[in-house]
């Protein structure tokens, strides 16, 4: 079961599942019901009873036989029922008056199934029907009713003699015949107001054509009959030139050929081109199985017609004659035949022309096209399409009437230069699937161009309305399009629509302008947005429509990115700086580095070869405010105990740095003194001294230094960088020198303690192995 429309049990679709029932589990708010082509032989009430809503009702190609129409006494809505090929011989005549369109042709019919209950179907429009004989009154029921269209299929028609038929009121009447036999129905049929009649099945030789003209005397006589088509068709060449001329003074205004097959010969017939009420002849499909044939006395027939409009399609001709110059033609349809570049050259009688369509023919030259139109002064729609039309510009300049609004050069093997070959005044042009790759900028200005449709090529870029100054539909989807420009609207601001979707689109910067003037053109303008844009690379964004693409100004403008990063880098800089300088960054690199080297020279040395490199006991670090302190009172005492100090003024070796100095000393010296004070704490190169020495620069687990507090330092007035001095203020034992003269010898001998004087000798100095002395701040 095939369910459709908005909500699903409105229409119900079971055709062709081999069902030989109605199925009992239909939807109950079902509208439209199809089971048609099955194998249903008949209907019961009980069927459709429950279906009160139904509508529409297709049970054509099945094999019922009888129809009471009584079983659609519950379906009071139902206005479309289609019965045509089945087996019904019978019905009973108990109709639904809201019944539109009854079809009951192609059954087994004896007689027209009309009963005069069918008068009450006032507002039928559409009737089929079908019989083996006709009689006169067999429609009379229906007489008063106004009908759109009646069927009448006669393919099992055999009367012998001659029967009529009065058909009262229709439009259109269509009549099928035989598939397989010579027409040769002998039936006098007689419409009012038709204004339409079709046959179908219409097979005739030199010897019953005369039938069918006698059979269409009575149905052309009446005034409003002003189309007639006949389809599939069998003929000779002489009958059908007989029915033209048969129908040539009729009223009828559009003849139609559809499906046609000329038999026999083809020999010049005798055709007299009176004044004719007709307009139009369409020929489509046509089949020749006459080989051997004078090309010319078919193609006079057609090309001397006085008509407007002529239309011969999907046929073996391959050329047509010039006309004479009394032609009226003004529309000529020749499409899918095989016309080649030599049809109407040099044909200047084509003056009343508007509309050549040459479609799917053998055209090849471009140049040769345009020659053709040079005497079309009145030619404005020209269709060339599905041919094989080249532009070699070795041909020539090419020569086009100026009068061309319309050209449609689609589905040909074009190139770019096929833009040096156009009609100046042309308003619309089709060029899509061609080979076109660009459109050429130093090109013929094509000013009233308002419609352009290159489709389906190989075009990279949007076109440039420099050259299309009145452009305003372009249709350009299906291209090699990656990055359009984005001022396209700004050079096109006539551009009403355009549709340019299925290329594929390069979701990268240069797209983000494109895509932003998309979002501030009305919708309405481009057609196929958003589904049909979409990006095709980055591999990330395939697939990813361009409304959903976005990507910041940033990383697509290099200039302001440049600027941005340059801004971010100079204010981290400063930032940085400015720390730096803040907690005193430098210094601590420097003495990083300094110590760095240092322990670099004496990582990989031993103790004991340290010692023997040793010249001094101590070195004393101190300020140059407490020199007279360190003079007066330390520097005597500790040489009157025979240990040998270092003292920068007398040691430091002229034309070596500060630090290496520094460095030197203290690597020479057994222990470290540091004189503490205030003015200490203010001295940068005091607290070099004092950072290489903590830092056990002759050996891990070394203990070298001696701190004397000379005067008492504030925690608060230790600067920050100087957290070293803070923990071992903290962490170590210093001696502090007493204000009472009475304890100066107390503090003495805990210098001769800190020294644990037991004197070794190594390269003429005397020193010591010292235990370090811990205990409390004296």
């Amino acid at each position: 079961m095939r369910l459709f429309s908005d909500e699903s049990e409105f229409a119900v679709d079971m055709s062709n599942m081999k069902l030989t029932h109605v199925p009992k589990d239909l939807p109950p708010k079902t509208k439209i019901l199809d089971i048609s082509q099955n194998s249903i032989s008949e209907l019961h009430i009980s069927d459709l009873s429950y279906l009160s809503g139904l509508k529409v009702l297709r049970l054509s190609h099945n094999k019922i036989w009888y129809l009471d129409f009584s079983i659609f006494k519950f379906n009071q809505d139902l206005e479309y029922l289609d019965l045509s090929y089945n087996q019904l011989q019978n019905i009973s005549c108990h109709l639904i008056t809201s019944l539109k369109h009854l079809d009951l042709s192609f059954n087994d019919f004896d007689v027209l199934p009309i009963c005069k209950e069918f008068g009450n179907l006032t507002q039928l429009h559409f009737l089929g029907l079908s019989a083996t004989k006709l009689r006169q009154l067999d429609l009379l029921p229906i007489a008063h009713l106004h009908l759109n269209y009646i069927l009448l299929d006669l393919e099992g028609y055999y009367a012998k003699e001659t029967e009529s038929l009065q058909i009262l009121n229709t439009k259109t009447l269509h009549l099928v015949f035989h598939p397989d036999q010579l027409f040769s129905v002998q039936v006098n049929i007689s419409v009012n107001s038709l204004g339409c009649l079709q046959l179908t099945n219409i097979i005739l030789n030199n010897d019953n054509c005369e039938v069918l003209t006698k059979f269409l005397s009575g149905l052309t006589r009446g005034p409003t009959l002003l189309n007639f088509t006949l389809k599939h068709m069998k003929t000779t060449w002489k009958c059908l030139v007989r029915i033209f001329q048969f129908l040539w003074p009729k009223p009828i205004e559009y003849l139609s050929i559809y499906n046609l097959t000329i038999v026999g010969s083809i020999d010049e017939e005798d055709f007299h081109y009176s004044e004719t009420a007709l307009k139009a002849l369409k020929i489509e499909h046509v089949k020749n199985e006459v080989f051997i044939f004078s090309q010319t006395v078919l193609y006079t027939v057609f090309s001397e017609m006085n008509i407007m409009m002529l239309t011969i399609s999907d046929t073996p001709f391959i050329h047509m004659l010039c006309p004479p110059p009394s032609n009226a033609f003004k529309f000529l349809n020749f499409t899918q035949n095989g016309f080649t570049d030599s049809v109407f050259q040099n044909c200047s009688q084509l003056v009343r022309l508007e509309t050549l369509i040459l479609r799917k023919n053998k055209l090849k030259s471009l140049h040769k096209v345009g020659l053709m139109t040079k005497h079309m002064t009145s030619l404005e729609i020209l269709d060339v399409s599905g041919n094989s039309l080249e532009y070699d510009r070795d041909d020539g300049d090419c020569t086009w009437v100026g009068s061309i609004v319309v050209l449609n050069l689609s589905s040909n093997i074009l190139a770019d230069s096929v833009f040096r070959c156009l009609p100046p005044k042309v308003k619309v042009l089709d060029l899509h699937d061609n080979r076109i790759r660009s459109i050429p900028k130093p090109i013929m200005k094509l000013e009233a161009l308002q419609e352009l449709n290159v489709a389906s090529n190989s075009l990279a870029h949007l076109p440039d309305c420099g050259t299309f100054s009145s452009l305003s539909v372009l249709i350009i989807d299906s291209n090699s399009i990656s990055n359009p420009s984005g001022d396209f609207f700004q050079s096109c601001q006539k551009i009403k629509s355009i549709r340019a979707g299925n290329n594929p689109f390069q979701c990268t910067c240069e797209l983000r302008e494109f895509v932003q003037s998309l979002g501030q053109v009305s919708s309405e303008v481009v057609e196929g947005w958003p589904d049909s844009y979409k990006c095709d690379y980055p591999e990330n964004y395939k697939g990813t429509p361009l409304k959903d693409f976005h990507v910041s100004q940033l990383s697509c403008n290099t200039t302001l990115l440049l600027v941005t990063v340059g801004v971010t880098v100079l204010g981290l800089t400063v930032i940085v700086t400015a720390l730096c300088i803040y907690f005193d960054l430098p210094w601590y690199l420097r003495m990083m580095c300094q110590w760095t080297q240092t322990r670099r020279r004496a990582r990989n040395i031993p103790l004991e070869e340290l010692q023997r490199t040793l010249q001094f006991h101590a070195f004393i670090s101190y300020s140059e405010h407490d020199s007279a302190w360190v003079k007066n009172e330390l520097v005597p005492w500790l040489e009157k105990e025979d240990i040998r100090i270092c003292l920068h003024e007398r040691n430091f070796v002229p034309g070596k740095s500060i630090v290496e100095n520094i460095i030197n000393c203290i690597e020479k010296s057994y222990k470290s003194i540091f004189v503490l004070s205030p003015n200490f704490v203010q001295s940068e190169w005091c607290h070099y001294e004092l950072y290489f020495a903590h830092h056990s620069l002759f050996h891990e687990g070394s203990n070298n230094l001696i701190l004397i507090l000379l005067e008492p330092i504030p925690q608060n007035c230790i600067p920050s960088k100087y957290h070293k001095l803070r923990a071992l203020m903290t962490q170590r034992t210093y001696l502090e020198w007493p204000k009472e003269k009475n304890k100066h010898g107390l503090f003495w001998a805990n210098i001769r303690a800190a020294f644990n004087m037991k004197f070794l000798t190594v390269q003429g100095v005397s020193t010591t192995n010292p235990d370090i002395v811990q205990g409390s701040t004296i």
